[in-house]
This record gives C-alpha cells, sequence and structure tokens, in this order.
C-alpha cells in the first residue's frame, strides 16, 4: 500500500490503472481533464501499454471505450457535464447492450458554471438510463469507489456512471493506494448478438436490463458506500450525497451530527436507509450538490405526508454550489460565511491572453463587418469567446460545442445576409465538420472562420487533432478551393486580412477562412522547454 497526496481526478486516475484498465478515452473538458493527463504520463501506464490518447469528441470517446468492453477489457470514459449530452445516444444504447469488460464512464459537474454553460447534473442521466451511479464524497472514496464500479460493472454487465463535481475534483487528500489487479484477457462477450440492437433483441435487452435493477439495488444496500449514521435528535433526519456530506459534516466541529443522517453515495436509492429514517423522525432534510434528485424521488416514495425540506421547498437554494455556509442557514445554525468582500478588490474579468492570435482576427473581423452592423457573429465553446467582451465585442452567440456553423446557417436561411461562424479548431473537430458539411450540400452563403492556434487551448493546450489538417477537411467536404484562405492573424497583415475578409462576406456560397498562428501560451511553454 502507498499513500499519495492526489486531486480528487487523480485518485480516479490512479485508481482506473490500479484496477486494471487497458484504455482511457476523454476529450477534455474542465472538471476532468486532469484525469487523462495524469494516466498520460503515469509509467505504469506506459508499461502496460494503456491506450491513453485524446478522443475527437466525447461521442467518439465513448464508443471507443463501448468497444474495448466488448472485447473483454476494462476501459474509463472522461467528460464533463455537457460532454455527456455529446454522448448520450452512445450513453442510453449501452444500457441497453450491457457490458463485457468492465466499463466505467466519469461525468464531472460544475455547479455554479465556473466553466461550464450550466448546471446539470448527471445523476439525471443515470436514472434516465437505469445505469447504476456512484457518487464519491471525498478523494479517497473516488479512489475506492472507481474500483468497486469496475468490479460492479462486470458482476451485473452494466456500464456504471462515475458522477464527480468541481471541488472534488480540484482538491487535494492523501489517498491509500492499495489495489493491484492485471488487465483482462481479451475475452467475447457470452451473447454477443445483445450488441446487435434490431428492435427484435433490442426488446429483450430492456427487459434484462428492468430485471437487473432489483439485485443493483440490492448490491448497493449492503455496500459499505452508503450508511447510516445514527444521531440523538429524531425531530430532523437528514438525507445527503456526495460532497454535500463534507459540507455537513464541516458545521459540527467533532463531525458528530445532532440528527441521524443518510449518507448516499451509490444509486439507485438505498430504500432500506431512507424508509428507516423517515420512521424515526418528524421531517427530512435534503442536502445534495446539484438538482434536486433525491428530493423529488424522496417525496414521491414516501408518500406518507412527512414534511421534506431542501431546495424545492427554499431551504437549499435552488441553483449554484453549495458549501458549508448554506447548509448552516438551512439548519439554523451560525452563518460564518465572514466579512464582505471589501470595496478596493476589484473583479477582474477573463480576457484573452496578451499576444494571443485571436485578437487579431478579431479586429480584422470587426472591421471588415462593420459596414453589415451588429449581431452577426455566431460563435462557439473555447477561448475566443470571450470576443464577447469588451474591447472587442465581436460575437453574440455561444450555446454549444459545434453550434457556431448550424446557428450561423439557421439565421442565414431565415434571410440574414453576411452572417459568420467562428469556431476554434479543436472545436471544429469536436462537433464542426458536419456542420459545415451541412453548409456545403445547400452552397449556404456564410463565412466560416475555423480558429487554428494549434491546441485546445481553454482546457490547458492539449493537441489538436485538426492542426495542419483544417484545409484539406475543408477541401474533402468540397468547399470550393478558391473560396478557402489561410490568414495570419498579426497586425502588419492587418490590413490584408480585413480585405480577404471583405470579399469572402460578398461570396454567395461556402466560405473558410483560416487564421493560423500558435496559442501564445503553449508558445511560451515550448520555448522554456527548448531553453
Amino acid at each position: 500500500m502507498q499513500k499519495l497526496l492526489l486531486l480528487g481526478d487523480e485518485a480516479i486516475a490512479q485508481a482506473a490503472l490500479d484496477a486494471g484498465i487497458s484504455g482511457i478515452y476523454a476529450y477534455p473538458g474542465t472538471p476532468s481533464t486532469e484525469i487523462m493527463e495524469y494516466i498520460q504520463v503515469s509509467k505504469k501506464a506506459a508499461d502496460n501499454n494503456v491506450h491513453r490518447q485524446w478522443s475527437v469528441n466525447e461521442k467518439t470517446a465513448l464508443e471507443a471505450a463501448i468497444g474495448m468492453s466488448y472485447a473483454g477489457k476494462r476501459a474509463i470514459v472522461c467528460m464533463k457535464h455537457v460532454g455527456l449530452n455529446v454522448a448520450a445516444d452512445a450513453f442510453m444504447n449501452v444500457a441497453i447492450t450491457g457490458t463485457n469488460g468492465g466499463l466505467v464512464i466519469l461525468s464531472a459537474d460544475d455547479p455554479s458554471m465556473h466553466s461550464s454553460q450550466n448546471e446539470q447534473d448527471s445523476r439525471y442521466y443515470g436514472q434516465f438510463a437505469f445505469i447504476p451511479v456512484f457518487e464519491p464524497s471525498n478523494q479517497q472514496e473516488a479512489y475506492d469507489m472507481t474500483v468497486a464500479a469496475f468490479d460492479f460493472s462486470e458482476k451485473h454487465n452494466v456500464a456504471v456512471l462515475l458522477r464527480i463535481t468541481t471541488r472534488l475534483a480540484h482538491s487535494r487528500a492523501g489517498v491509500k493506494c492499495h489495489y493491484k489487479r492485471e488487465q483482462n484477457k481479451l475475452k467475447f462477450p457470452d451473447n454477443p448478438r445483445r450488441f446487435i440492437l434490431l428492435p427484435a433483441i433490442a426488446r429483450k435487452q430492456y427487459i434484462a436490463l428492468l430485471e437487473k435493477q432489483e439485485a443493483i439495488r440490492k448490491d448497493i444496500e449492503s455496500s459499505t458506500f452508503c450508511t447510516y449514521i445514527d444521531g440523538e435528535d429524531k425531530s430532523m433526519g437528514i438525507i445527503t450525497s456526495g460532497i454535500a456530506f463534507n459540507y455537513l459534516q464541516e458545521n459540527y466541529q467533532d463531525k458528530k451530527c445532532p440528527y441521524p443522517i443518510v449518507k448516499i453515495t451509490q444509486y439507485p436509492l438505498p430504500l432500506k436507509y431512507i424508509n428507516k429514517l423517515a420512521d424515526e423522525c418528524d421531517s427530512l432534510m435534503l442536502i445534495e450538490e446539484g438538482y434536486p434528485l433525491i428530493e423529488q424521488q424522496i417525496k414521491g416514495l414516501l408518500n406518507r405526508g412527512l414534511k421534506v425540506k431542501g431546495r424545492l421547498d427554499g431551504s437549499i437554494p435552488r441553483v449554484g454550489e453549495l458549501n458549508a455556509n448554506i447548509i448552516a442557514r438551512a439548519l439554523g445554525l451560525p452563518d460564518t460565511q465572514g466579512e464582505a468582500v471589501p470595496d478596493i478588490v476589484v473583479p477582474r474579468p477573463p480576457a484573452l491572453c496578451t499576444g494571443c492570435p485571436h485578437t487579431d482576427t478579431y479586429k480584422a473581423l470587426n472591421e471588415a463587418i462593420e459596414p453589415y452592423g451588429k449581431g452577426r457573429v455566431f460563435a462557439d465553446i473555447g477561448c475566443y469567446t470571450l470576443g464577447a467582451l469588451p474591447p472587442h465585442n465581436a460575437i453574440f452567440t455561444c450555446v454549444d460545442m459545434g453550434a457556431s456553423i448550424t446557428m450561423a446557417k439557421g439565421a442565414t436561411d431565415a434571410g440574414l445576409n453576411q452572417a459568420v461562424a467562428v469556431i476554434g479548431d479543436s472545436t471544429f473537430c469536436h462537433s464542426g465538420i458536419t456542420s459545415l458539411f451541412d453548409c456545403v450540400m445547400e452552397n449556404t452563403p456564410l463565412t466560416v472562420f475555423i480558429l487554428d492556434n494549434s491546441t485546445t487551448a481553454m482546457t490547458g493546450g492539449q493537441k489538436s487533432h485538426a492542426s495542419g489538417k483544417i484545409e484539406n477537411i475543408c477541401l474533402g467536404l468540397g468547399v470550393d478551393k478558391d473560396h478557402i484562405h489561410v490568414i495570419k492573424p498579426l497586425p502588419k497583415e492587418h490590413d490584408k486580412n480585413v480585405e480577404i475578409i471583405a470579399k469572402e462576406l460578398k461570396h454567395q456560397g461556402v466560405s473558410v477562412i483560416i487564421p493560423e498562428r500558435e496559442c501564445i501560451q503553449t508558445l511560451k511553454r515550448k520555448t522554456r522547454t527548448q531553453k
């Protein structure tokens, strides 16, 4: 056994290696990115030839992991919560096929939207698909539950959704690493036809999935992760889950809460503990990070007129990230939030880095499009989204990965002339290629900027699949080579770039402009390494 100081993400990565994975598949997205990065630099992963390359998007990542599971080996696939939307097609269907080798799907949620466009709660996907969900409350549990998730997956032939949140992913603690397992050998499923989702087979598989649920629930109720903690004051019982359990404990110096607690770290819900709590207590308080998933289920499952407090009745705020102070207020304890931030501390809004190539791109685009008026530039998810802020004020939408091109197309179809899409090189590969193909098929009069800074910059500088290939990809999709322009976003090239953009804005068809210059941060890093 060794004890390591690990982030929650790193604890999961180490556990996956110790559980004998043969591959990790992922697309970078905060707060899940460090799992892949930890394994990529792991000597153990290299020595055991663990697959550890980034995928082009979350859907392809999950499908590859399903393929590895089909071949009998263990795989983990990692993404942030909005990435699970991209992978949803494969996610819902792997619930029906079942698994062969252990398959763990990690989704890292981001309450309070520190680096995301919504507060989505991935536990609902597990409920929706009848896939068990594991939700650790600390770094040690993150390690132990990851290992347990692989065993659980192989025991029940189901994928397991491992749900964490930002605070657990990015906080550090000592973790005892005590598990060592060799990789599985290649093995076909006992019934390979269950992976062929023709309707006649899928109907049988769905019935089998439903029949597994009671066995899954019994295993969860007998596990050591979901626990009942007795308390003397039965006027109220507390049901809490995941990292919210830590926030509750922070309100009691000796970590001894006077109320009985049911700590939930696995789903479906452990009903025997919940019923015991309801039998003993006059009311219930629900404390969970994310949406009121447990709270909504409790009100239906108990059906006994018991007062249930939580997010739905306003005892706990419906939006934002939990903390110990919010729970203190809900429990009627002193709020120790501290003093307000003094006025002298001025908030600093995010901005493009000094020397960022996107700055020169936006300057040229703003000048070229000025005669047509504002509101015509549709953008995407990436560093370049900061073009929405002063001093650029250059973009007007940012909805989801890959949406810039198709939204610009829809606006053009509606009659908005001189529409422009702005998308990064990595996002273009992730989910923009098919959108551009739609435009080519209809010869939509649209100008698409594919910003090639040679990296996935926003998530830490991972290698981009597209670098050096974008022009050929566009040609392969059918974009006219006379309307594909590679430009250098530099101040000395400004007038020339404005001229090219202005010309393409008048073109009555698809045109692509590729501003090509390396991200200033990865360039600095590369220069330091070379020195």
